[in-house]
């Protein structure tokens, strides 16, 4: 029974650990931008389907949830802030719909299985991004107003970063399930 207590409390913590560091990561990728044409691109969405193919689904969403509450009670872990303003008046703002993306994209990307051929796996992972630009667009819309060109806001400057980030994700997706072996 000792032993089995301390078996669960090394696990809890090396979870806690992984959501911690998971939304550290999170923050990082949001405040680091590169230099990429014709936007300057974030490594947001990577991290977003990187930690659901590593973690799982139940760690990926848990990890984005603590992310997402600290953006909402003041943390500046979002990208343009603090300059945009924090807190619920920046996550009620135009990227809303992309940030609520981000969970249901780390949930499809823990939840599907990723042990297939590279064209299943670029599929699979197309299908998760762009669940975060529909909601982005969709939220965005709402907001703005629909006579906007909508998709050349919210997607359209994203798309050839995007596809250079799915393209790394889709040839190193393999050696990232092996990390979950480790959880």
């Amino acid at each position: 029974m000792e032993l089995t207590k301390k078996i669960d409390l090394i696990k809890f913590s090396k979870i806690t650990l992984l959501i911690l560091l998971g939304s550290l990561l999170l923050t990082i990728s949001a405040k680091v931008k590169i230099p990429f044409y014709p936007v300057p691109m974030t490594m947001q969405t990577f991290v977003v389907l990187f930690m659901g193919i590593a973690f799982g689904w139940k760690i990926g969403v848990a990890t984005i949830s603590l992310y997402l509450f600290e953006g909402v009670i003041g943390l500046p872990v979002f990208a343009g802030t603090p300059e945009k303003g924090l807190g619920l008046s920046y996550i009620v703002g135009p990227t809303f719909g992309y940030l609520v993306g981000f969970l249901i994209a780390t949930f499809l990307a823990g939840y599907l299985n990723f042990e297939t051929n590279i064209l299943k796996i670029l599929i699979k992972l197309i299908l998760c991004v762009s669940i975060i630009y529909i909601l982005g667009m969709l939220w965005l819309g709402m907001l703005i107003g629909w006579d906007k060109p909508i998709f050349e806001f919210g997607a359209k400057p994203f798309l050839l970063a995007e596809l250079f980030k799915l393209l790394i994700l889709t040839l190193i997706a393999k050696k990232i399930i092996l990390f979950k072996k480790f959880i």
